[in-house]
């Protein structure tokens, strides 16, 4: 099968990626096969081809935004439940891939930060392929309404962009600030419109303020301007450090940062009067429960999200990585294998 494996982290315009024949995967106990109708490009998939984040296997096949369809069955799957996996279901594979569910963290239901967790195109090959395994545990229920597109997305950007949301602690019919909007900012924010919330978007493209306006927020302007009113919470998912102290200056008392990505350049040196006084707090966002994406993936079924793409054929998977590197991405780039 035709794959793109992480061969040389750097600049993606210094040919990090390489397309190569593998052997079509075969699934293991407990896993299920897809036959790979989509994936997103994900920014994480970004930082693995260019060095941000160390490889944590050689010649990793990058991707966890994942749509396909059962093409095989491996051994151990249950025959029992509501609904059995079947030869033919279109399922998702998305970041988390596995943990150890024995720690203290999975216990209390906090499996995102499991020692022991394990990644899909990072410690597992991903679906820059025409074939990609997965644990069927792991594995989820697409919404129906949505092409093959339009689903890989939602499968990153979008259950991480929700439990960002989450970790903003909105108050019902809060004023929210999203710095950034691309693919994961873009969903975000029209769950947290879909919710009640008044949204204001700070980015730096022009386009993606035309898109938010389009999408429903109340203002979009520069990444650095001020919103127009105070912000009860913000997500910062632009992976730009400078902006955690704008984005702290600009909440009202008491509200939250919640900072989406996996990746962040440095931060400048807080002033605890300016940026954090007044019960300001600032909270990361690691990967994400499986819970959190099957409650996101809920919502996707309920309100009709508009999922913004730029389609290429999987043979153009490092032109589709330079584009996004370059900011010349609408939405988010999806990779076809079958063509677009």
């Amino acid at each position: 099968m035709l794959a793109w494996q992480v061969t040389n982290p750097a600049p993606v315009a210094a040919a990090s990626l390489r397309a190569v024949e593998l052997p079509i995967p075969e699934p293991g106990p407990g896993q299920v096969r897809l036959k790979v109708a989509a994936c997103g490009v994900c920014r994480t998939d970004l930082h693995l081809a260019e060095g941000d984040l160390p490889p944590h296997r050689p010649r990793a096949v990058p991707g966890h935004e994942i749509v396909g369809y059962v093409d095989a069955l491996g051994p151990g799957l249950p025959e029992a439940g509501a609904a059995p996996i079947r030869p033919g279901d279109r399922l998702g594979i998305a970041w988390l891939a596995g943990t150890d569910r024995t720690c203290a963290y999975c216990r209390r239901g906090a499996e995102n930060l499991c020692p022991a967790s394990l990644y899909t195109g990072w410690d597992v090959d991903g679906g820059y392929a025409q074939y990609a395994v997965v644990a069927a545990e792991y594995a989820y229920r697409l919404p129906a309404g949505y092409s093959d597109g339009e689903l890989a997305p939602l499968l990153c950007a979008g259950i991480v962009g929700y439990r960002a949301l989450l970790r903003a602690e909105l108050p019902p019919g809060g004023r929210l600030g999203v710095y950034g909007f691309g693919a994961s900012a873009h969903l975000a924010a029209q769950v947290a419109i879909a919710q009640g919330a008044t949204v204001h978007v700070m980015t730096r493209s022009a386009r993606a303020r035309r898109l938010a306006l389009e999408l429903g927020a109340a203002s979009a302007t520069g990444a650095y301007d001020s919103p127009p009113e105070p912000l009860d919470g913000a997500v910062l998912f632009a992976p730009v450090g400078d902006l955690v102290p704008v984005a702290l200056a600009a909440l009202d008392r008491g509200g939250t940062l919640s900072i989406a990505g996996i990746h962040l350049t440095d931060v400048p040196v807080l002033n605890y009067q300016r940026h954090l006084f007044q019960e300001r707090s600032v909270r990361s966002t690691t990967a994400n429960t499986r819970a959190d994406g099957r409650e996101f993936l809920e919502i996707a079924g309920r309100h009709r999200l508009a999922v913004t793409t730029t389609p290429y054929p999987l043979t153009a998977a490092d032109q589709a990585l330079e584009d996004l590197a370059r900011d010349r991405v609408d939405g988010a780039a999806v990779l076809f294998p079958d063509g677009v």
